[in-house]
């Protein structure tokens, strides 16, 4: 994207100018934007005009404040220190009389190009040499600057309806324009520039800053402050959501995947897998739909280049036993810290629960493959086919400095159907892990599915992949109270799967070659310990019925086993396992917390890096306290125009009932990342100044300025009358007020 920045007088034709620029590289097909911005309306008064020009859609409004060239209409206009804000290899295209090199010397360092426009435009009755209608001088000139040719810009004039002396002022300029460089070294910028001028009402200094010092007026003054974003303040594995899905829309796919690796090394498995309690947790929600965060974090990981892995460097070794999420992600953790890190897994392949329980139309084998080899890339050793027992950690713990226990779920729950010699129900992860290693059809079979998590899910739909006639879930509460992932179940029912509601099972029986799954009827009650509704038992006459089926699999959950743990040595805090006493333990992962999502796992390997860090250095890199959450009611929603979410595409059902090819394949708009970027800018950015200058054009004073350190925004509060126009015009609660 090129930008200008045009700065004139009043009656000058410097907002036509910026038109003028705009149309010539409208009619080369080029995307352009171009507006004024006035700080009073009448003759000689100073003013500033933009334009930007791109290959693309440009969706930024705001005003430019690093122009890549400055145009510069009155030689008046000239102060020191106005090149500051060019960026590096900019040029200034300037008007100025013959006999004026002296100005040039407050370009030092820069590109400068000159042209006597007010000469030119005046002999062709463009004005008078007080007031120059300077605009159509100064395209001709710019034209040979930006490489455009005369034929460019007089097409422009016709389009625009331009007469003849405009032409002529066009040609003149573009052969006379002359581009020199000024000897020097570049001015610095400091904080100490003159704010942009802005004068009141009453001010005879027109453009100037007002004369009297209104802050001892003043009862209040407006503060900067960085709120916590919901999405932020939700995200099990901690990232900072708003971070990587700003960068994604200035279209830094390297540095959303930056971000995103701070804290997760496992981002495209994230992209697809994740719940996204940070989607239910948007502001957007109460205004439209909440941003599509997940498909933009698969973007991020798939658009994005990885840095160069870290190696280890220190002397103390880590073992870490199990390599589901939690272990990846605090062996990936520690491996950046320096550490040596060997990680032990019983299986033969590492993943644990993401290889075999997410089936490949969800996770494809071959993206999980992918982060995990980055992971092992940070000098992280593996040996698998380790089922380690107890006098084995304590090996371990012998032979390592600190031992990271994160073996998930190991026991599965189980539900008394009947008598021992009643036919026993399949596990789902037993399930799940025999259709991956392709063991298993269940063509023309019934089978009816107990639970209502991802499990049951993953289950259903996988058993009917692989030939199942009909397959039905049955659940004791209603679909709302379902832990599964609401999308998971949506695309569950479009496959045709059946979901019975409010229906217990009670026993599994024979019935000649099949079986019979006698059912119980349910109703709600009161909340229970989880907070949702008790299941109990319906009393109407029709409340138990059979379903004949040919299989069952039950997916109710699974629980930690602590007998790999030296005994006596668990310490617990509530429900949760932290630690062993008398050894360097650590447990982490759904081993300690029961939390079951592959987010909340690598939020807790990424903890327990830190407590692992902070026992062997001394070093504490836990953050700080977060600010205090941006809730709905501090943002303003009549700020923002409605946007519906980008499109996604999926598998359509009857392609997926047969298949275990990826049923989601990205946003519609493209590879390019076109669709991950528009639904990035529905972000609000909750609680977090992100430069949409919208205080800078609502103040009153003029008394903002733009803060060349940070790219934030300086109060002058010794002319600041606390009138808070600034805090309400901040989208985003990004200002407050605060009394003196």
């Amino acid at each position: 994207m090129m930008e200008l920045t045009i700065c004139g007088r009043g009656g000058q034709g410097g907002v036509t100018l910026a038109k003028i620029i705009a149309s010539a590289y409208f009619l080369k097909g080029k995307y352009v934007q171009a507006f004024g911005l006035y700080a009073a309306e009448r003759s000689g008064a100073p003013l500033q005009a933009f334009v930007r020009v791109d290959d693309e859609e440009i969706t930024n409004h705001n005003q430019i404040q690093h122009p890549d060239h400055i145009v510069v209409l009155d030689r008046t206009l000239i102060v020191p220190g106005m090149d500051a804000i060019l960026k590096p290899g900019g040029t200034i295209i300037v008007n100025l009389p013959k006999d004026r090199n002296d100005d040039l010397k407050h370009f030092s360092g820069r590109t400068v190009s000159i042209i006597d426009a007010t000469t030119i435009a005046v002999a062709n009755g463009l004005g008078t040499r007080t007031v120059p209608i300077v605009n159509t001088t100064m395209a001709g000139s710019i034209a040979k600057v930006l490489n455009l040719t005369l034929a460019d810009m007089l097409a422009a004039l016709e389009y625009l309806n331009f007469t003849t002396p405009n032409k002529i002022c066009v040609t003149e300029a573009f052969e006379q324009v002359q581009t020199h460089h000024v000897e020097g070294d570049i001015h610095k910028p400091t904080v100490s520039v003159d704010p942009i001028k802005v004068a009141d009402i009453f001010d005879e200094d027109l453009g100037g800053m007002p004369k009297i010092k209104t802050g001892s007026w003043a009862t209040e003054k407006p503060e900067r402050r960085q709120l916590t974003p919901p999405c932020n303040q939700i995200c099990p594995a901690g990232n900072d959501v708003r971070g990587f899905v700003e960068a994604v829309g200035k279209q830094d796919f390297n540095l959303a995947l930056s971000v995103l690796l701070e804290t997760s090394p496992l981002p495209a498995v994230c992209g697809r897998v994740c719940p996204g309690p940070c989607m239910e947790s948007c502001n957007r929600s109460e205004f439209d739909e909440p941003v599509n965060v997940r498909e933009i974090e698969r973007s991020a990981a798939e658009l994005g280049t990885r840095p160069e892995p870290t190696r280890s460097w220190r002397e103390a070794a880590i073992a870490v036993v199990g390599s589901g999420p939690a272990g990846l992600s605090a062996a990936y953790q520690l491996a950046r810290l320096g550490y040596a890190v060997t990680m032990y897994e019983a299986d033969e392949e590492l993943g644990g629960v993401l290889r075999t329980g997410i089936p490949a139309y969800r996770l494809p084998p071959k993206i999980l493959d992918e982060e995990i080899d980055y992971i092992l890339r940070h000098d992280v050793s593996v040996r698998v086919g380790c089922q380690l027992q107890r006098k084995d950690i304590l090996r371990l713990s012998q032979d390592y400095q600190a031992v990271f226990v994160a073996t998930g779920l190991q026991t599965v729950s189980e539900l008394d159907l009947g008598d021992k010699g009643s036919p026993a129900p399949m596990q789902g992860l037993q399930f799940l892990e025999v259709v991956r290693t392709g063991g298993m059809r269940l063509d023309g079979q019934r089978v009816i599915v107990i639970g209502g998590g991802n499990t049951a899910m993953d289950a259903a739909r996988s058993a009917l992949r692989i030939g199942a006639d009909t397959v039905r879930v049955v659940y004791r509460r209603t679909r709302s109270e379902m832990p599964a992932i609401d999308e998971e179940i949506e695309q569950a029912l479009e496959e045709g799967i059946i979901l019975d509601e409010l229906v217990s099972p009670v026993r599994l029986s024979e019935s000649g070659k099949h079986h019979l799954l006698s059912c119980q009827r349910m109703v709600l009650g009161p909340a229970d310990a989880s907070g949702r509704p008790r299941p109990m038992e319906d009393i109407s006459p029709d409340a138990h019925f059979d379903l004949s089926c040919d299989l069952v699999i039950l997916a109710l959950g699974q629980s930690h086993d602590v007998s790999i743990l030296p005994e006596g040595a668990v310490i617990k805090e509530g429900e949760a396992l932290l630690g062993l006493s008398g050894a360097p333990f650590y447990v982490g992962g759904d081993f300690a917390t029961d939390e079951g999502t592959v987010s909340a796992a690598i939020g807790c390997g990424v903890r327990a890096a830190k407590h692992i860090h902070r026992a062997l250095s001394g070093e504490d890199l836990f953050p700080p306290p977060a600010e205090p959450v941006a809730t709905s009611d501090v943002i303003k929603f009549n700020r923002f125009e409605p946007q519906a979410r980008e499109s996604v595409n999926t598998l359509n059902p009857a392609t997926r009932q047969c298949s275990f090819e990826e049923v989601h394949l990205g946003f519609q708009a493209g590879p390019n990342g076109a669709g991950a970027v528009t639904e990035a800018l529905r972000c609000f950015s909750c609680g977090v100044c992100n430069q949409c200058d919208r205080c800078l054009e609502y103040c009153p004073e003029g008394i903002l300025r733009q803060d060349c350190e940070d790219g934030g925004y300086v109060f002058d509060l010794e002319y600041c009358k606390g009138c808070g126009v600034c805090m309400t015009a901040c989208p985003r609660a990004a200002i407050y007020m605060t009394g003196l």
